[in-house]
């Protein structure tokens, strides 16, 4: 457990302070020019932060989680609209990369994403959890060793986040994701989680036992992890 740093934060604003001071770190040591980012109520109030601050990000090199397949980058409901409303229309990037949810062929879409992935190493990646330990779209049970992929959603998550989605659209149940080794590629991860439906996928992680039914626990095996969370997990 000595490769996690649990930060213990009394609410998400505290908890996106956290995270701009850890982003305003590697920025100003000259340590961050590819970041991994995620979507999510979990990462609105970081991406305010972030917005309402000086941090220069026009050397910084963006890669995201996920994506949604059948959606258009213009829907309200995707990912890439999601992250242009509450990020990058409001700080510039050198580039931002999200998975294409409509390319013909999608295979090839992941394929090349992770060649991007290889020519762009990840210093840091942003991540959130699901209720169910799942991170991206990486359900349980995916393997450690997957790259990026197409997922099929667990129905666990297709309740989760059919809340989020406007004017009765269906969501989808597969999307594009990085894999489990995509994600943990990165130099230093960043986890933020809140709220009670977060417990069970943190206390998993604290137990400190590997198990591909639990993705979130791939993080043990990673040098360099922080875990931001407003729960007391003994």
């Amino acid at each position: 457990m000595e490769n996690i740093k649990w930060i213990k934060v009394e609410s998400p604003e505290e908890g996106a302070k956290k995270v701009f001071t850890l982003i305003s770190e590697e920025l100003q040591n000259n340590r961050l020019h590819v970041l991994g980012l995620a979507t999510g109520s979990t990462m609105i109030p970081v991406y305010n932060e972030w917005t309402n601050s000086t941090l220069d990000f026009s050397n910084v090199t963006a890669f995201n989680l996920d994506e949604y397949v059948g959606i258009a980058a213009d829907n309200p409901n995707s990912y890439a609209y999601f992250m242009n409303e509450h990020l990058f229309s409001k700080k510039p990037f050198k580039e931002t990369h999200i998975p294409n949810g409509m390319a013909e062929d999608l295979d090839e879409e992941c394929k090349e994403y992770e060649n991007q992935l290889n020519a762009h190493p990840l210093d840091i990646q942003l991540l959130g959890v699901g209720e169910n330990g799942h991170i991206a779209f990486n359900e349980p049970g995916t393997p450690f060793d997957s790259v990026t992929h197409v997922a099929t959603l667990t129905d666990s998550t297709l309740g989760v986040n059919s809340q989020y989605f406007e004017n009765d659209d269906k969501i989808p149940n597969i999307a594009l994701t990085m894999g489990i080794s995509s994600i943990t590629n990165s130099k230093k991860l960043i986890m933020i989680a809140f709220g009670e439906k977060k417990r069970a996928a943190m206390e998993k992680l604290k137990a400190g036992e590997v198990t591909a039914e639990w993705p979130i626990t791939k993080l043990l095996r990673h040098d360099d992890v922080v875990v931001i969370t407003d729960l007391q997990i003994d």
